[in-house]
């Protein structure tokens, strides 16, 4: 294995990012893999912590939470599940914990084994790099007992009879949040622009709803006190439309969000509650064995979960094209997520 590591550094907000070389430790923990860099996705959450100066976060820092590659290096617990040369795709908690080594933004990342998959060799490393973080946020926010606390979903889901509402599903977080309802036994009722009606049902939602429109909120309330709705998860968007839609229910429905929840956001009466408030290393260890080991290796495999939202592969590749990729983020994509082959 090489001796340098190539690394996107955040030296502090408001600049652009520089690259810089720096070992590889060479020692790591017996429950953490190292893996090689293929492909790293981008997230909102990297042009923001390059933009804006965060209370909880600490510079210099090596941005980044998506990476696809192969494994390199095994820990000994992490042995029982991975070996060297599996592919795979893994969520890096670095940029949040104060670990930079856990960071994204890398030729070669240390990784909880717990927050990686294996991926099918049919699937490519920037199609496998899109899914990690958003697809940690919505099962947090979905199966948590924290937040909407549903069934883990299965490959072969039962029918539960009832719907559940995901508002913003054309984003990264919804378009995942719908395949797993779905994996759950769950009728999925979502929203996002007309432009984007063909994806969101492509990939699960039975209705979806305009959310420009005049009416969405009674329309939606209508929708789902048609039977019993499980709750809500605001993936995308506004964070008072979804709570505006609970509180105008007939039912008693947890919002999930992937926003801050303003006090004037919430009427009384309306339980709304932002993922990762909490520790969210048990957390994500509770909910990522479910998904990222019991579930989604096997719904792969088995072509019954989609890449979504699609990859958008910048055409500069390596960490030199990162900060491109972050400019662009920052200028808005809907329906796909960028990415950045190394």
């Amino acid at each position: 294995m090489a001796s340098v590591n190539q690394a996107f550094w955040q030296d502090k907000p408001g600049i652009p990012g520089a690259i810089r070389a720096s070992p590889i430790p060479s020692e790591i923990e017996d429950d953490q893999i190292v893996v090689k860099a293929h492909a790293w996705a981008l997230n909102p959450c990297d042009h923001i912590l390059q933009d804006v100066a965060l209370p909880f976060i600490q510079y210099p820092l090596i941005l980044g939470e998506d990476v696809a590659g192969t494994v390199v290096q095994v820990g000994s617990v992490a042995a029982s599940k991975f070996k060297v040369g599996d592919r795979v795709t893994g969520l890096a908690l670095g940029p949040g914990r104060k670990r930079s080594e856990q960071s994204a933004f890398q030729n070669f990342v240390i990784h909880d084994y717990l927050l990686v998959c294996k991926i099918p060799d049919i699937m490519s490393f920037s199609e496998a790099s899109v899914f990690p973080l958003c697809l940690a946020t919505a099962a947090v926010g979905l199966y948590s007992k924290e937040w909407l606390g549903l069934s883990f979903p299965k490959v072969k889901p039962t029918t539960t009879g009832q719907s559940i509402l995901i508002w913003g599903g054309s984003s990264a977080v919804g378009s995942n949040a719908i395949q797993l309802c779905k994996h759950s036994g769950f009728e999925v009722i979502s929203t996002c622009s007309p432009r984007n009606f063909e994806y969101v049902k492509s990939i699960g939602a039975d209705k979806v709803f305009d959310y420009t429109s005049p009416t969405v909120i009674e329309d939606v309330v209508k929708e789902i006190d048609k039977g019993t709705c499980a709750g809500i998860l605001q993936a995308a968007g506004e964070v008072k439309p979804p709570v505006e839609i609970s509180g105008r229910s007939k039912q008693n429905l947890l919002v999930a969000t992937t926003n801050p929840v303003e006090q004037e956001d919430a009427p009384d009466g309306v339980q709304a509650k932002m993922i990762f408030g909490t520790d969210v290393t048990a957390i994500y260890h509770e909910t990522c064995r479910a998904t990222f080991d019991e579930f989604l290796p096997h719904a792969l495999a088995a072509g019954q979960y989609k890449v979504a939202p699609p990859a958008d592969i910048l055409k500069t590749k390596g960490i030199i094209g990162l900060q491109e990729a972050i400019d662009i983020l920052r200028n808005g994509v809907s329906a796909k997520k960028i990415v950045v082959e190394v």
